[in-house]
């Protein structure tokens, strides 16, 4: 997984790097494939979880709307925090902005229950319309971090006990992963918002 990982990672980072200014659209990351005649790009598949409300969320629920999410869990004593002020912010920037969501899933469904991730997004102070925190099953949570080309597995030497990507993704209305950054990293953050808005273009009517 790891080296499939890294190698789509280095593909998307060369793609985005050879980007013209002039050029309108961001590139849809992932293996592509041609199949009688068309040009078929890596899409999230499909997938079924429970938001902080208890609301099914998946992917005909978010087909309308553009995206960001991460992998974390409530208890995380590392990179999490870091990544959620983060997310914050890229919130703050975008909370007026009607196609657009965060979503957010957890690694640790056994402990971040519904209820537990209702009292964390509340705590936080965000539009539980505008931003999910998904639970769901575990097995199912963890492979599908895979698709958004990032690590999430259970180590018990890692701390909290899971090893994670610190990565923010961004994700079109039809599935695509578009770009993604840091989120441990201020800097790539600044540089992720621009994308956002670049991606919004891509639907002006």
């Amino acid at each position: 997984m790891k080296n499939k990982i890294a190698i789509l990672l280095f593909t998307c980072l060369y793609l985005q790097a050879c980007q013209t200014p002039t050029e309108t659209k961001l590139p849809k990351i992932g293996n592509v494939i041609i199949e009688n005649g068309d040009t078929l790009y890596h899409k999230i598949p499909p997938f079924s979880f429970i938001n902080q409300d208890s609301m099914l969320v998946n992917n005909e629920s978010l087909s309308s709307q553009i995206y960001i999410t991460d992998f974390f869990f409530t208890s995380c004593p590392s990179i999490c925090p870091k990544v959620m002020k983060s997310m914050l912010n890229i919130y703050e920037e975008f909370k007026d902005e009607k196609e657009i969501i965060l979503v957010n899933h957890t690694i640790d469904p056994k402990r971040d229950t519904p209820a537990q991730l209702k009292s964390y997004a509340t705590n936080l102070g965000v539009d539980h319309d505008r931003w999910f925190f998904l639970t769901g099953d575990k097995d199912e949570l963890l492979d599908i971090a895979d698709e958004y080309f990032v690590v999430a597995l259970e180590d018990p030497e890692a701390p909290g006990g899971f090893d994670h990507s610190g990565k923010i993704i961004l994700v079109d209305k039809e599935g695509h992963v578009r770009a993604f950054c840091e989120g441990t990293d201020a800097e790539e953050v600044k540089q992720f918002i621009p994308k956002v808005k670049q991606l919004l273009k891509e639907y002006e009517k």
